[in-house]
């Protein structure tokens, strides 16, 4: 199995050394400027649970270098997708996967989706249509990323917490490119299940984020904040239930309540959201894919989301005024 991981930062990191510390699949790691240096120099190091390892993957600067692949998993920000689209083609061969590890809602959501809106382009997230152009559906396996990490020096990898990629097709199948990369993520040691309905998971993970990361860059406040403060709680939760309407009229089940979604935001405790770490970053916001998004699908299935739209608004002024949208 050849697999590239393009844009090796934190979660790409990850994935990268702990499969090439296994060594049944031919790793390749697409990055840039001193990370990419150092790996090339020292090789990744991970550090996880106390331990520390070395792995060397083949580590270059373009897809070009890289060649044709099996499997191109994607752990790039959603904002960064529409320019790097053009630049997978080298690894492209006929038969394949792009593993689409990225947060909210993708550009693939739509395809294979039975019901009124099949193959429905998401501008929010894909403006144009153009990275379903691109890098057609036909290609995509979905992937949840649940596992912390960080890049806490340029060819340094430190992992926090989580173990498990969910992986699944869009069509709900359990196809043979799911099971094989599932099998491969299992032998390097994390947990990866496919699933059949990977859209209701991933409205899971999408539920906290749409409330939890708008409110933190907007506020600064960390989640145990967020969570136990009466009022930004009382936010939340509106916003969490307008999106839970919205993606109930898309088809999607719940297995949780809203609060107990919350209750499991709560427990991460002092935590800074991703948002509110790329606005003090100077980097760009996932706004688009975690809410914005949510307010183009209200339109789509005829459903309110006033409190959404209202934080959207905010947020959106937010990232212009800091250069973060």
């Amino acid at each position: 199995m050849k697999l590239c991981i393009f844009g090796a930062g934190a979660i790409g990191g990850l994935m990268a050394a702990k499969l090439a510390a296994k060594g049944d699949a031919e790793v390749t790691v697409i990055a840039r400027g001193p990370h990419l240096a150092a790996m090339q120099a020292k090789g990744l190091k991970l550090i996880s649970e106390g331990a520390e390892t070395v792995v060397h993957p083949r580590c270059v600067a373009s897809a070009e270098e890289a060649g044709p692949q099996d499997y191109v998993v994607i752990t790039l920000k959603a904002p960064a997708l529409p320019g790097i689209a053009p630049q997978l083609a080298p690894l492209l061969h006929e038969q394949t996967t792009i593993v689409s590890a990225v947060n909210g809602i993708p550009w693939w959501y739509f395809y294979k989706l039975p019901g009124p809106h099949e193959d429905h382009r998401v501008e929010s997230v894909d403006p144009g249509g153009k990275l379903w152009d691109q890098l057609h559906p036909s290609r995509v396996l979905g992937c949840i990323i649940y596992p912390a990490a960080e890049v806490t020096e340029p060819g340094v990898i430190t992992h926090t917490y989580g173990d498990r990629f969910t992986l699944g097709e869009p069509d709900g199948s359990r196809s043979e490119r799911a099971n094989a990369l599932s099998a491969a993520l299992v032998a390097a040691g994390f947990k990866a299940p496919v699933r059949p309905r990977i859209r209701d998971e991933m409205w899971v993970k999408l539920w906290g984020n749409l409330a939890f990361n708008p409110l933190s860059a907007l506020t600064g406040a960390t989640l145990d904040v967020i969570t136990g403060e009466p009022e930004l709680r009382a936010v939340c939760r509106e916003m969490m239930l307008e999106a839970q309407a919205i993606a109930e009229a898309l088809g999607v089940k719940f297995a949780i309540d809203v609060d107990k979604r919350i209750a499991g935001g709560a427990e991460v405790g002092a935590h800074k959201t991703s948002m509110l770490q790329d606005l003090e970053r100077g980097r760009p916001m996932e706004i688009d894919a975690l809410l914005g998004v949510i307010v183009e699908l209200a339109d789509l299935v005829g459903r309110p989301a006033p409190t959404c739209r209202t934080v959207l608004a905010l947020l959106r002024t937010r990232g212009r005024l800091a250069g973060c949208y």
